[in-house]
């Protein structure tokens, strides 16, 4: 029972915003949003029609009280007056805020006949506001974290120079790994090999592996490359072919 109390004011709220409510999936959104739409239109028209008589009637009686007094024009009637309060009315602004608030609840109820559930246009506004306000901070926190890891990058290609610099050329090392069901080959490198970048697909001899890692380790191979044989070959342009002057190959079982 409760969420069906509960339904008509969750009916306003935009649609990010009612979606992040947890029982999204239980609530009675066209039941809500008939309710509210309902109601949204009859409070205003209620306060359009206090605003009317409130507002003419002021207007009128100022209006007598000018034509009484000397300042006032004499040939004015109390029909003219009249006439003149309802023209100021029917262009002010305020009475057309308050009826297109009155057509607000009525598109709402009649969007309900196309499953659309509407909210009201004040939190719509709002939820824009605040999510150009998120993404805005979201980009500079993003353009921070790129920042960082450009620099990350530069710092370890510059390191990375420097360590290949000081290494002799010295064959790869390669070392099989089996299982029962996957194979593994596990090269180590004394220099970085260009476009080794996971998952790349890498043939060697009549077979073909899947770069799952690289990592780097200890002096004189520092750089290691771990591969997973691939079932069957795959053939193709962006396939590189590795042809080591390696050492020989120790098999684990």
């Amino acid at each position: 029972m409760w969420i069906y109390l509960l339904a008509p004011f969750l009916s306003l709220l935009p649609t990010r915003w009612r979606k992040a409510v947890s029982f999204y999936d239980a609530v009675p959104w066209r039941f809500g949003t008939v309710i509210s739409g309902l109601m949204e239109s009859l409070i205003a028209l209620g306060v359009l029609l206090y605003w009317y008589s409130y507002s003419v009637a002021t207007w009128v009686s100022a209006g007598l009280d000018s034509a009484l007094s000397k300042s006032g024009p004499t040939e004015l009637t109390e029909h003219d007056i009249g006439f003149a309060a309802l023209v100021i009315w029917f262009t002010h602004p305020l009475t057309w805020a308050i009826a297109l608030v009155c057509l607000e609840g009525l598109a709402r109820i009649c969007s309900t006949l196309t499953d659309t559930v509407l909210g009201v246009f004040p939190l719509y506004v709002a939820e824009k506001v605040y999510s150009r306000v998120s993404r805005r901070g979201h980009s500079q926190t993003s353009a921070r974290a790129f920042s960082q890891g450009h620099l990350s990058s530069y710092v370890d290609a510059v390191s990375e120079k420097v360590l290949t610099t000081r290494l002799p050329q010295v064959p790869d090392e390669l070392s099989l790994t089996k299982n029962e069901s996957e194979e593994f080959l596990e090269i180590s490198a004394s220099h970085p090999k260009p476009d080794w970048d996971p998952p790349r697909i890498i043939r060697y001899e009549d077979r073909y592996y899947r770069l799952e890692e690289s990592s780097r380790g200890p002096a004189p191979r520092p750089f290691t490359y771990r591969l997973r044989r691939l079932a069957a070959g795959v053939p193709g342009r962006t396939v590189l072919t590795y042809s080591p002057n390696q050492s020989p190959i120790s098999t684990t079982p």
